[in-house]
């Protein structure tokens, strides 16, 4: 039988108390999915590159509260509000994520909450 952990971190908005901001397995953390608000839980002012570096760092900090880090990350979701902001996201997901880059999937989704324009979740490993 293995061991679940929450995980949670001051260091970001606190989410409503049915989510953790990841879940830790022997082995593996899975983060929930991250948008681009500050710690008083406002979505930080800027376009897509801005909202792209919030998201990223927001998982940076849950990495760290997991006792993991970028290098052992495995796979990253993003969702996009519009497809057209791919070439913008990645040139600051490349600056945040070391090569070799994990296995990703991005989409494009309808609605996000707040009406952001981005939203990513990752797993690591641990």
């Amino acid at each position: 039988m293995s061991t679940v952990t929450k995980v949670n971190t001051t260091d970001i908005p606190t989410f409503p108390h049915i989510l953790s901001h990841a879940t830790k397995v022997p082995g593996l953390i899975f983060l929930s999915g991250q948008t681009p608000v500050d710690i008083q839980g406002v979505v930080v002012p800027g376009g897509i590159k801005e909202h792209t570096e919030q998201c990223l760092s927001n998982l940076g900090a849950v990495l760290k509260a997991a006792g993991s880090s970028w290098e052992q990350v495995v796979k990253v979701n993003v969702y996009l509000k519009n497809m057209d902001d791919f070439a913008s996201m990645n040139e600051v997901y490349e600056k945040f994520l070391p090569s070799p880059k994990p296995a990703r999937t991005c989409i494009q989704a309808a609605k996000l909450p707040n009406d952001v324009d981005i939203e990513i979740e990752a797993i690591a490993a641990v």
